[in-house]
């Protein structure tokens, strides 16, 4: 697979990764104990560094939280009977981090596949720090790396090179492999045990009926953390005049002069997100849209930490 050294934006260097475990900090990415979740009102469950798992049922207690109330012993027993839970010793992440053709795409700061490799190094750190597990699956158009979670900083390094070889090897005239989310989710199905976490790093065109279908089967037993990015061209296209496309001998011409050519873009954008929404909704998992135009430690920042203070006048 030939590597290109792409410049800053276009490209990341694993030197750029490292670098993100110092930024850790900057965002709350898991809940410690003792700690409000800052997820409350945004998901119907806190995104947890550590899972919970069953640890026995007990007679109901005065300050018990009724939402564990175990129906099936109580209606038994006919009397209150309530689940109790210990602490994970530690919970395997598996980061899916897409680097496709659909990615090599920017119009701001950086690449789409450069901010997907930024916030996966940035889960991976978060992980290590929290004595968690780390592992995952890098996915392009023709090819994917795996590496087991385990709780080792060499073992996130390979996943951290393995991703900064993909994605030195995009280029403009790869043809898109359509379908390669889907594939991604079913291997994740078929490795994480019940209780991990699955970060969820595609394309927010990425969506199709057996991605769908694999996502609702893995929601089923782990929790899910989808993070869909965009690039500002994917919602609205600009006012220039005749653009023309070309991809595997086939042209495509767009008057963007027409309003009615950039309104019906714009309607697709718009619908591809209301689509996100209903699955996350659906699913029951928690969905953090990025953007290539702002920094991902704002935007995570916005999501995980609404009340940190705003920058100095």
């Amino acid at each position: 697979m030939a590597t290109h050294q792409h410049p800053p934006g276009i490209g990341v260097s694993l030197a750029e990764l490292i670098e993100m475990r110092y930024r850790v900090r900057e965002v709350q990415l898991f809940s410690r104990p003792g700690q409000r979740s800052p997820l409350v009102g945004l998901h119907h469950s806190r995104l947890r560094g550590r899972g919970v798992d069953f640890d026995q049922v007990r007679v109901y207690q005065a300050g018990d939280d009724v939402r564990n109330i175990d129906w099936r012993v109580t209606a038994r027993a006919q009397e209150p009977h309530t689940k109790l839970f210990h602490e994970e010793r530690e919970r395997p992440v598996f980061l899916l981090v897409e680097q496709s053709r659909q990615l090599f795409l920017g119009s701001t700061e950086r690449f789409k596949s450069v901010l997907a490799a930024q916030v996966a190094a940035l889960f991976g750190w978060a992980t290590l720090e929290h004595n968690d597990r780390v592992g995952g699956l890098v996915y392009g158009d023709r090819e994917h790396y795996e590496i087991k979670p385990r709780r080792s900083k060499q073992s996130l390094l390979q996943l951290l090179n393995r991703l900064v070889k993909v994605n030195q090897s995009l280029n403009a005239d790869t043809l898109p492999e359509p379908g390669t989310l889907g594939g991604a989710l079913r291997r994740a199905r078929e490795v994480l045990r019940p209780g991990s976490l699955a970060v969820v790093l595609c394309d927010e065109r990425a969506l199709d009926p057996t991605a769908e279908q694999q996502l609702s089967l893995l929601a089923r037993h782990c929790d899910v953390l989808l993070l869909p990015i965009s690039d500002p061209l994917d919602h609205a296209l600009p006012a220039a005049g005749l653009l023309r496309f070309a991809q595997g001998g086939r042209q495509l011409e767009i008057d963007t002069q027409r309003s009615s050519v950039r309104q019906a873009y714009a309607d697709q954008a718009t619908a591809r997100q209301q689509r996100w929404q209903r699955l996350a909704s659906q699913f029951g998992t928690l969905m953090m849209p990025l953007s290539t135009e702002r920094d991902p430690i704002d935007q995570l920042c916005d999501y995980l930490n609404p009340q940190r203070p705003g920058p100095a006048p």
